[in-house]
C-alpha cells in the first residue's frame, strides 16, 4: 500500500479544472486508454499572453488525476516561457510528493503540457522552441512512450535500471518487448553522462567581481542551462561584451532547426527579464 500525502488525496478526491476547453489555444494528448493511462491538457491565454485557463481530461489512476489537477492549477497566470519551464518534479513537489511507482503520472503531466505548447505554436505558423521538439521516436508501444521521453527521464532521475524507468515513464510495464531496447538507452545515455563533464564553457568573461556578468552566468546555468539538458541539449558562455551575450548551443540542442528561435525567443528573453533589458544574446556556430 502506497502512502499518499494529504494534498494528493485532496486533488484525487476534489480535481480543480476537470474538463474540456472548446476555444482551447493548445491541446496536448499522451498514453493510451487502452493500456489504462491517458491524457488531454489544454489552455486558453488572455489579452497578454498569460495562461487564463487549463483543464484536464484523464482516464487513469488517483495519482494521475492528482497530477493533471495540481498542474493545471499551476499553469494559470504563467506566460508560455514560464510553463515550459515546470517539470514533473515540479508537480510532484506541489503535490508533497508521490510514491516512486507513481511518478510516471507527473511525467505524462509534464508530456501534455508540451504537446499542448507545440500544439499551440504550430497553430500560430510559429517556430517551436528546440526544448519542446520531440523525435517521435515510439519505444514502448503498449504505453506509447517515445524515445525522448525515456532518455530524458534517464538522464534527469540518473536511472540505471529498467524498473526505475518503468516506474518513472510506465515505459517496458506490458508486454516487455522494449526492454532490449530501454536497457541499450539506459547504456548509451551513461556512456554520455560519464564521458561529458556538465558545466558552461567560459572564456573572455569580465572579472568575477561584475555584478551583471555573475548575473548573466546565474540565469544562464540555475535557469537555461538546466532546462536544455532536460531535452539532452546544453548551452556554453562563450563571451560576455559589452552587452551582447555570446553563447554556443550543444548536444542536441547543436543541430536542432528551431535553435534561432530558441535563442532570440527564449534564452535572450530570459536574460532581459532576470538580468537587464538592453542584453543581445547572440549565437556562435561551430
Amino acid at each position: 500500500m502506497w502512502d499518499y500525502s494529504e494534498k494528493v488525496l485532496d486533488h484525487f478526491m476534489n480535481p480543480r479544472n476537470v474538463g474540456a476547453l472548446d476555444d482551447a489555444d493548445g491541446v496536448g494528448e499522451v498514453g493510451s486508454m487502452a493500456c489504462g493511462d491517458a491524457l488531454r491538457l489544454c489552455f486558453k491565454l488572455d489579452a497578454d499572453g498569460r495562461i487564463a485557463d487549463a483543464r484536464f481530461q484523464t482516464f487513469g489512476c488517483g495519482s494521475a488525476i492528482a497530477s493533471s489537477s495540481m498542474l493545471t492549477e499551476m499553469l494559470k497566470g504563467l506566460t508560455l516561457e514560464q510553463a515550459a519551464r515546470i517539470s514533473n518534479e515540479d508537480i510532484a513537489r506541489e503535490l508533497d510528493g508521490l510514491p516512486r511507482e507513481k511518478m510516471h503520472c507527473s511525467v505524462m503531466g509534464r508530456e501534455a503540457l508540451e504537446a499542448a505548447m507545440v500544439d499551440y505554436y504550430r497553430r500560430q505558423g510559429r517556430e517551436v522552441p528546440c526544448g519542446l521538439l520531440s523525435q517521435d521516436v515510439e519505444i514502448c508501444h503498449c504505453f506509447q512512450v517515445s524515445r525522448e521521453t525515456i532518455v530524458k527521464t534517464i538522464r534527469q532521475y540518473r536511472l540505471r535500471e529498467i524498473e526505475d524507468v518503468t516506474h518513472y515513464t510506465k515505459a517496458g510495464g506490458g508486454c516487455t518487448a522494449c526492454h532490449h531496447d530501454i536497457r541499450h538507452l539506459i547504456e548509451e545515455v551513461w556512456q554520455e553522462l560519464e564521458a561529458a563533464p556538465a558545466g558552461l564553457v567560459q572564456v573572455e568573461l569580465p572579472a568575477a567581481g561584475d555584478e551583471r556578468s555573475r548575473q548573466i552566468r546565474e540565469v544562464l546555468e540555475n535557469d537555461i542551462a538546466r532546462a536544455l539538458r532536460t531535452d539532452g541539449g546544453d548551452i556554453e558562455l562563450v563571451a560576455i561584451r559589452g552587452r551582447r551575450v555570446h553563447v554556443k548551443l550543444t548536444g542536441a540542442c547543436a543541430s536542432c532547426p528551431s535553435s534561432g528561435a530558441t535563442i532570440k525567443g527564449w534564452v535572450e528573453q530570459q536574460l532581459r527579464e532576470h538580468v537587464s533589458p538592453d542584453l543581445e544574446v547572440v549565437e556562435e556556430k561551430s
